[in-house]
């Protein structure tokens, strides 16, 4: 990346990462420029930096507006719930997109990303992941914070690994829950937090289960890593789990520190695994 001199676009959904990602570009000596999705961009995460907010379907916008600024490279970061085509309204230059997504319009997300990522690159531009920027938000493997699994729970992220690794050859999610062997919640389109809550109404009486957090079996993951911040952290103490594996080098937190420390706080384990680690 220290031979590009053109501009890094980051198109930004929500959550506090593409304030990450424009920090550590900036940083780098790159400059910066945000395009935000309308509905979905925090608007005082992006505000600090050049930036327009423009709606899902006005591709043509989002081209020219990229175009315009400079960039060369782009970073798609953040959540952005899937929309019904209906909901789209795309201008001229967005229903030509449409048209060349084709059949992977009605595909699961990895195939509309991979479709969107190849698409970016025939229009001009360099599709960067986000890690590549945000090196000290990947974890290498091993226990963050001063909570170790016990070997129940090391038992779970076993069985959780098998489990988020055949969810993701459907490509359905990234994550799921699992107590004492029982599977309490698979993560689907609701998003993590969704499941979590959905997790700590089906918690059996006993220890409490793991969450485990995966990237599917080739994903692209320079569009969708699986994410964590403390918000996870806090949410799964409050369905009744005693800790959260996240695979190491494929997942992005929001906050490492703020996650460690919210977990030492909360008496949850954090560990970054491999699932090689935890096969049999």
């Amino acid at each position: 990346m220290s031979a590009q001199t053109g501009a890094v676009g980051i198109l930004a959904g929500g959550g506090p990462l593409p304030a990450r990602v424009a920090e550590a570009a900036a940083a780098a000596g790159r400059p910066v420029f945000i395009l935000g999705f309308e509905g979905f961009a925090e608007p005082e995460v992006i505000a600090p930096w050049p930036h327009e907010t423009v709606r899902l379907g006005a591709a043509g916008r989002m081209l020219s507006l990229l175009r315009a600024h400079g960039c060369t490279d782009l970073v798609l970061i953040g959540p952005i719930r899937r929309p019904s085509l209906r909901s789209l309204y795309p201008d001229a230059e967005g229903a030509r997109i449409l048209a060349r997504l084709g059949r992977a319009l009605f595909a699961g997300d990895d195939g509309l990303l991979a479709a969107l990522v190849r698409l970016l690159g025939e229009e001009g531009f360099t599709v960067r992941g986000a890690h590549e920027f945000l090196a000290q938000s990947v974890a290498r493997p091993g226990v963050l914070g001063g909570i170790v699994p016990d070997e129940l729970a090391k038992a779970d992220i076993q069985r959780g690994i098998q489990v988020v690794q055949a969810l993701g050859r459907m490509d359905i999610g990234q994550g799921c829950v699992v107590q004492n062997g029982l599977v309490l919640a698979v993560e689907a389109m609701e998003g993590t937090d969704r499941m979590l809550a959905r997790a700590g109404e089906c918690r059996q009486p006993g220890d409490g289960g793991v969450l485990v957090k995966m990237l599917k079996p080739g994903q692209e993951k320079r569009a969708d890593m699986p994410t964590i911040g403390p918000a996870t952290v806090r949410n799964a103490h409050a369905a009744g789990l005693k800790g959260i594996a996240f695979e190491a080098g494929h997942t992005l937190m929001t906050d490492r520190e703020a996650c460690i420390a919210a977990a030492d706080q909360a008496g949850l384990f954090l560990i970054a695994i491999t699932p090689e680690s935890f096969s049999d």
